[in-house]
């Protein structure tokens, strides 16, 4: 399994975390996280001269700063280490079918992908398009036109018009 995906630099969200609190004062001591985190003083001094690993840090700082250690930011930070397992799970083939669609779809959600309002979701195979015709809320300015898609219909020009008007469309 290519697992280039999951981590996409050397270093992760948590030691980004925990330097940030290292320089806050308020975390361990610069040995203590280097030890925790299995990592050398050199490979540290690599991951401070990522300009990706600064702004994380710098990120981290400034709501330390301004709101303090608060839940949010613990869960946060414990949350994008957890993005890590929930990938794992999604690409291993004996973890269940229903399990892997409850994570994706957390995911998804998580990353506020989700459709924000009812015309962005979808009700089915099809395509609705409503033309206003003019700056009227009058209901017979607007015309609707449905797609549905049919399996067994593989010719695109085929569309089903409707309207309320009778003889239109």
């Amino acid at each position: 399994m290519d697992r280039s995906a999951i981590n996409h630099t050397k270093w992760t969200d948590r030691l980004a975390f925990d330097m940030a609190l290292l320089l806050e004062g308020s975390g361990e001591t610069a040995a203590e996280v280097i030890a925790r985190h299995g990592i050398s003083s050199n490979e540290l001094l690599i991951f401070q001269a990522d300009p990706v690993f600064k702004l994380k840090i710098k990120s981290y700082r400034e709501e330390i700063k301004t709101k303090g250690m608060t839940f949010k930011l613990k869960a946060r930070a414990q949350a994008e280490e957890l993005l890590t397992t929930s990938w794992l799970l999604i690409h291993d083939p004996s973890v269940a079918p229903s399990v892997k669609a409850d994570l994706i779809k957390s995911t998804v959600k998580w990353a506020g992908l989700e459709p924000k309002n009812e015309q962005e979701i979808s009700t089915g195979n099809g395509v609705s398009i409503t033309i206003n015709l003019g700056p009227t809320n009058d209901p017979s300015s607007a015309v609707t036109m449905t797609a549905e898609y049919d399996d067994e219909i593989e010719d695109a020009d085929y569309i089903e018009y409707e309207s309320d008007e009778p003889g239109e469309y």
